[in-house]
C-alpha cells in the first residue's frame, strides 16, 4: 500500500458530500450483494470515471497502443462542451475524475480548462502525463487549475535507460517539467497538486529503482510509486518482464512458459464503481479495454444514468460472474479485485 499524504488524503476528504457518501455506500452494497448472490445487482452510480482527453501522444511507447499508433478506433480529442455537458449529469455523486485513458492529456489545448471545470464542481481530479509538456506556463496553469493529483512516467533515471520504454523521450524534459510544477506549487503557495513519479518497472530499468526515489527526493515530488507492466505477448517470456518477482504480472512455469499470477476471480470491483468515457463518448468498463471493444453504450445517443443501469452493462456483469477468465480484457488484468480497505 503506498503511504498516505496528508495534505492530499485532507484534500480528498474536503470533497465529500453527503450526497457522494450515500452513493459510495449503495455502489459498495451492490457489489458485495453481488457476490454474494452471484447475480448483478447495481445501486448508485460510478463514483469514480476515467475521461479520455485524447488518443494521440508524442511517445512510442512499445506495450500501448497510443505509442504504436495501433489503434482500431478513430483517433481524436476530447471536446470541451461534451465533457461539461457529461460532468453537469455526473458531479453531484462522482467524487474522483481521472484525466486519462490513452495518448498524452496535455496535447489536447482544452485539457486544463476542463479540469478547471471539473475542479469548481469539487471532484477530485487527477491525470497521468509524460510530463513533456510541463513548461513553464503550462506548469503554473496545471496548478492554477484545480488539478489535485499529477503523476509524472518517469521509467528511468538516465537517458539511455528511459528511452528503451519511452521511445522517443527526452528525460531531461520530464525532470524540467517536474521542477517546474513544484517551483510553482511553491510560488503560489498550494498544496496541490499531490505529484508523484510513476516507475513502470521493466527489465532495463529495475537496477534503477533506488535511484528514481532519490531523484525525486532531489527535486521535490510528494511520492514515488512503482508499477507493474501489462505486456501483451507473455507467454513465451519477454525482454520487458522484471526479475524481481514482486513486481512482475507473471509467473514462470515448469516447461519455460510464463502465466499470469492474478487468480481472476470471478468479481471485479471496477465494474460496479468505476467507468472509462473515450474521447468521443463511448462508455466502456474499464482501461483495460484500450480499444473500446467492449462498448457498453454511447453518451452521444443516451444519456450516462440510462447506460449504466443498462441491459447490456447489466449482461457483460453476468458474464464476468459466470467467467472472468472468457472476457479478453480480464484475462491480462492485475487489478479490479479489490475492494478499498480490503
Amino acid at each position: 500500500m503506498p503511504k498516505i499524504n496528508r495534505n492530499d488524503a485532507l484534500n480528498f476528504i474536503s470533497k465529500l458530500s453527503f450526497r457522494r457518501i450515500w452513493n459510495g455506500v449503495k455502489v459498495m452494497s451492490s457489489f458485495y450483494i453481488t457476490k454474494y448472490l452471484q447475480k448483478p445487482v447495481q445501486w448508485g452510480l460510478p463514483f469514480s470515471i476515467s475521461f479520455e482527453p485524447t488518443t494521440s501522444c508524442n511517445l512510442r511507447c512499445p506495450e500501448c497502443p497510443s505509442g504504436l499508433r495501433a489503434f482500431t478506433r478513430p483517433i481524436g480529442m476530447l471536446n470541451k462542451d461534451f465533457f461539461r455537458k457529461t460532468i453537469d449529469e455526473l458531479h453531484r455523486d462522482m467524487l474522483y475524475l481521472i484525466f486519462y485513458f490513452q495518448g498524452e492529456p496535455y496535447l489536447n489545448p482544452d485539457f486544463l480548462e476542463m479540469v478547471k471545470y471539473a475542479s469548481d464542481k469539487k471532484i477530485y481530479t487527477a491525470t497521468s502525463t509524460n510530463a513533456h509538456y510541463l513548461n513553464d506556463q503550462n506548469a503554473r496553469k496545471t496548478v492554477e487549475s484545480g488539478l489535485d493529483r499529477l503523476i509524472i512516467s518517469i521509467d528511468g533515471t538516465t537517458q539511455d535507460v528511459y528511452q528503451q520504454y519511452r521511445v522517443g523521450g527526452n528525460l531531461e524534459k520530464v525532470l524540467e517539467g517536474a521542477r517546474n510544477i513544484v517551483k510553482w506549487k511553491k510560488e503560489l503557495k498550494s498544496t496541490k497538486p499531490f505529484v508523484f513519479f510513476q516507475f513502470l518497472v521493466v527489465k532495463p530499468n529495475e537496477h534503477q529503482m533506488e535511484d528514481v526515489v532519490k531523484l525525486a527526493k532531489e527535486i521535490g515530488v510528494d511520492d514515488v510509486r512503482f508499477k507493474t507492466a501489462q505486456i501483451y505477448d507473455f507467454k513465451q517470456g519477454n525482454p520487458l518482464i522484471p526479475s524481481i518477482d514482486a513486481f512482475s504480472r507473471y509467473k514462470k512455469q515448469a516447461d519455460g512458459t510464463y502465466t499470469i499470477k492474478n487468480s481472476l476471480d470471478n468479481h471485479c470491483w471496477k465494474l460496479w464503481h468505476a467507468c472509462v468515457i473515450s474521447w468521443d463518448g463511448l462508455v466502456v468498463p474499464c482501461c483495460f479495454d484500450k480499444d473500446a471493444d467492449y462498448r457498453l453504450g454511447d453518451l452521444k445517443q443516451n444519456d450516462f444514468k440510462t447506460i449504466w443501469h443498462s441491459h447490456t452493462y447489466k449482461q457483460f456483469r453476468s458474464k464476468l460472474i459466470q467467467g472472468r477468465k472468457h472476457i479478453d480484457i480480464c484475462a491480462n488484468c492485475s487489478e479490479g479485485t479489490r475492494v478499498w480497505g480490503e
